[in-house]
């Protein structure tokens, strides 16, 4: 498979995933190292609705 462009890596694509209930969106390696996230670390989602975006942090109890 072909890499992507610089200009282009952080263009992804949402997927269904297996069942049907939830989506998907893979995330650059660079970042998830950049941020020191492990697998199955907890994320916190904020929706804003208004700018259609979604922002991803660290869950802190």
């Amino acid at each position: 498979m072909a890499r992507r462009k610089l200009e282009e890596r952080n263009v992804r694509s949402l997927f269904k995933l297996a069942g049907g209930k939830s989506y998907a969106l893979t995330l650059p390696i660079e970042i998830v190292r950049m941020w020191g996230w492990q697998d199955r670390q907890k994320l916190k989602l904020t929706i804003d609705e208004k700018n259609k975006r979604v922002v991803v942090e660290d869950w802190k109890k």
